[in-house]
């Protein structure tokens, strides 16, 4: 049995999760949680050790017996519900929740929550909310502490977002529920609730960076050394990588990491490796994803095939450097899972020719990408043709 509870306690709680958390032999919950319901429980108290998997492995261990967990709000919104239903079958839970810290917000402030983008950043990189940063867009954020709210104000400044509206929403449905509003730029709220949701109401500067969309955003976006799949091409060739929501993308040769991090950027499922033999763009990389609020880009430097043959199994590739050293193209063949999907670019003659045997041997779509810029000439304009790239898709064979 798995109870939400509010900030409120036990005055929050039906007589039904009154009288099931009262009559449990056994009880585990945060300490906040257990002294909160303190006043019910009968049974054994077990706080959440550390590592959590351990009070996880405490729980499965009494499968069979009547046993209470008790949550914040709803325990399947970003809760241990979640957790404890990879391990424990549906059937064999039975859940109460409270209204979670989301709704309570939504409700406090008049928003139609299936509008606003709700996100978590409880124990997590606080760079995820970056994608959500778009013009006049609602984003409600759950922080993991008192310092969480200073933080996002801070990015929100360092991103071009100074003048948006924040609003502090801490310990809501309790004694000491406090919301205050405030600018970006100007905040300066002190001692702070560490349970807290902040709303953002978002205000783009003239300069502020703003994720667009659509595939193929713009290079000046990405940190690079000029190693970089340009964005038209770019976007070609996530067109062809064709993302599904969860799979796995290897990006070999990643370069300054466009490719993964656009894949990633798809939908937040999305999963990507990263592998760069330069050290200088692998860190690089690493820069380029938080920035774009995919902090879980996996990188891994090494070079190709070695790098390659430890990796998990992808169900998509992408080959955008080192392609035409030997075993390349033949190690992401072999790894990539039946049914995956491969897609190569060549700019030089030795990794087209690479490219062209392959798809004379297995097939697949081969094209040629030709990019020409307007640009000066005297007091005139013409066009300056980029290098081509020659692009092979295939699908491997179930």
């Amino acid at each position: 049995m798995i109870i939400g509870l509010g900030e409120d306690g036990v005055a929050g709680l039906g007589e039904e999760a009154k009288r099931l958390i009262a009559a449990a032999p056994v009880v585990f919950g945060g300490a906040r949680h257990i002294e909160l319901a303190g006043a019910l429980i009968t049974g054994e108290r077990h706080i959440w050790q550390s590592p959590f998997e351990k009070s996880v492995e405490a729980i499965v261990a009494r499968r069979g017996s009547p046993v209470v967990v008790l949550a914040s709000g709803d325990p399947f919104l970003f809760g241990v519900g979640v957790t404890l239903a990879r391990r424990i079958d549906a059937a064999e839970m039975r859940t109460i929740p409270a209204p979670s810290s989301f709704s309570l917000a939504a409700s406090r402030l008049g928003w139609a929550l299936q509008d606003a983008a709700t996100v978590s950043l409880h124990g997590r990189p606080l760079d995820l909310i970056r994608p959500h940063l778009q013009p006049g867009a609602r984003v409600l954020v759950l922080t993991s502490d008192e310092d969480g709210p200073k933080a996002l104000a801070a990015l929100l400044c360092d991103g071009g977002f100074g003048q948006s509206r924040l609003t502090v929403l801490e310990a809501l449905g309790g004694e000491r529920e406090r919301i205050s509003r405030h600018i970006a730029s100007c905040f300066a709220l002190e001692d702070v609730h560490p349970l807290n949701v902040c709303a953002i109401e978002v205000v783009a500067d003239a300069d502020a960076r703003v994720l667009p969309l659509a595939a193929g955003l713009d290079d000046a976006l990405f940190e690079h050394d000029g190693q970089i799949t340009k964005r038209e091409v770019r976007a070609l060739t996530l067109s062809a990588l064709a993302p599904r929501k969860g799979e796995l993308l290897w990006d070999v040769g990643a370069g300054s990491g466009s490719i993964a991090i656009e894949w990633m950027l798809a939908d937040p499922a999305m999963r990507a490796i990263a592998i760069e033999a330069s050290p200088e763009r692998a860190a690089r990389i690493g820069r380029n994803a938080a920035r774009f609020g995919v902090p879980g880009l996996t990188v891994v430097e090494g070079e190709a095939p070695g790098a390659l043959r430890e990796l998990a199994s992808p169900e998509v590739i992408f080959v955008g450097g080192g392609g035409s050293e030997p075993g390349v193209m033949d190690t992401a063949i072999a790894a990539l899972h039946p049914g995956g999907r491969l897609v190569a670019n060549a700019v030089t003659t030795e990794m087209e020719a690479v490219l062209i045997a392959h798809h004379a041997r297995l097939g697949g779509s081969l094209i040629r990408i030709d990019i020409a810029r307007a640009s000066p000439i005297g007091t005139m304009t013409g066009w300056r043709p980029a290098m081509p790239v020659t692009q092979w898709s295939w699908v491997k064979p179930s």
